[in-house]
């Protein structure tokens, strides 16, 4: 079957384009130890659950087309390639061949002959982080009772036809007046220098101080730790280009929908995130709640909605994308002070194209990074940001 991408294909197909040769950068791994309940596993049983996963999720069978535009081809069936004993950044480092092969690579770790982790590489054109947490969940039923109870979730296809729909097209027109309505503007438009070589790099901050500070102040601001984390990041951003209006992009996972909440598929797209930096602490987090609701509403919209160039395109992104956030609750600044000394700051990638300038990533366990263009932000204003990020928290939390 064919059928045309959906508005979270469309966006990660833009972000692939500018990002090429380098977009490896986009692949992603989840592991899954092999529960005690499915031990002894053998090769066999490991791959037919692997296989009935991939006939439940018709994301897992597609590849694209190209007629002018790309396409969705979902294949009835599909054998996923096993890489037996691969490490799981041997099979994340190669980019994927969108048009050739099957969007997920399984590698089986075995200890004597049993199989005790599977490694499940996606194409982000298949589906995205949240889309891989629910192909593990599944992946675990299946190995544990042999099937995945309740109705099959919709597929990719079923959502692309409803957002070429009237109800569909409605939904994105109120999405493009939020963007519309914002003065177009890059966040980072002043090249400072001669770049690194490569020109794009990650700086890493692992901060446990850090995560207590951001809980800290979403137990006091009633917020969530989430919306602490942009709205510090946007008034950083302000003070680093000299802006008391910041433009930024978060990744909305758009899961709010009965239909497309356990979905594996690529859903996530860019909210529409404004925030005029005020002095005075406390107010910059009220109006960052609703101007966060607001830059979740807008990031479920159809990207071709873009082209006509009068959207905002800051090329600065944040993308939380811890599997889940911690609860807010009071620390003290004591705590804080003590864990403050196990930070550490690393830099794990580097390469040469990415479709933006500055982006600010969470994972867990709590780590923030800066991956950012060097002729826009140079190394050491990168390292800079990090440890700014982190001391303004933790002194806000005084």
């Amino acid at each position: 079957m064919n059928g045309p991408l959906t508005w979270g294909q469309k966006a990660i197909w833009q972000a692939v384009e500018r990002t090429r040769p380098d977009d490896h950068y986009f692949n992603f791994t989840k592991i899954l130890e092999v529960p005690e309940r499915a031990r002894p596993l053998s090769t066999a049983r490991a791959i037919q659950a692997v296989e009935d996963l991939v006939t439940r999720h018709a994301a897992l069978r597609t590849r694209l087309g190209f007629d002018g535009e790309p396409y969705q081809i979902v294949e009835e069936h599909a054998e996923p390639e096993i890489w037996p004993g691969a490490a799981p950044e041997e099979l994340e480092a190669p980019a994927f061949d969108y048009e050739k092969e099957w969007p997920l690579r399984v590698g089986l770790v075995t200890d004597g002959g049993e199989v005790t982790r599977i490694v499940l590489v996606f194409c982000h054109m298949a589906t995205d982080g949240l889309g891989g947490d629910i192909a593990l969940r599944d992946l675990r039923m299946l190995l544990v009772r042999g099937r995945v109870s309740g109705p099959l979730p919709p597929q990719p296809l079923d959502l692309a036809r409803w957002q070429i729909s009237p109800e569909g097209r409605q939904v994105a027109r109120t999405a493009a007046e939020h963007w519309e309505a914002c003065e177009p503007v890059v966040m980072f438009d002043n090249p400072p220098g001669a770049p690194a070589s490569p020109p794009i790099w990650r700086a890493d901050l692992a901060s446990p101080a850090l995560d207590l500070a951001l809980r800290a102040l979403a137990h006091r601001h009633r917020t969530s730790t989430s919306t602490v984390a942009l709205t510090a990041v946007a008034a950083l951003v302000g003070q680093v280009t000299g802006r008391a209006k910041v433009a930024i992009l978060p990744i909305v996972h758009n899961r709010f929908r009965s239909d497309t909440a356990r979905m594996v598929s690529t859903l996530s797209q860019e909210g529409l995130f404004t925030l005029d930096i005020h002095e005075d602490l406390g107010e910059r987090f009220r109006a960052a709640g609703p101007a966060a609701l607001r830059a979740y509403s807008s990031a479920y919209h159809d990207p071709a909605d873009r082209a006509n160039g009068s959207w905002v395109q800051p090329l600065a992104c944040f993308n939380d994308m811890r599997s889940s956030h911690p609860e807010p609750i009071d620390v003290s600044p004591e705590e804080i002070a003590v864990a403050r000394p196990l930070s550490t700051l690393s830099w794990p990638l580097s390469q040469d194209m990415l479709n933006c300038r500055f982006c600010v990533h969470i994972t867990d366990p709590l780590n923030i990074s800066v991956t950012a263009d060097t002729r826009f932000l140079p190394k050491p204003e990168m390292e800079r940001f990090l440890l700014s990020l982190e001391s303004t928290l933790i002194e806000a939390v005084r």
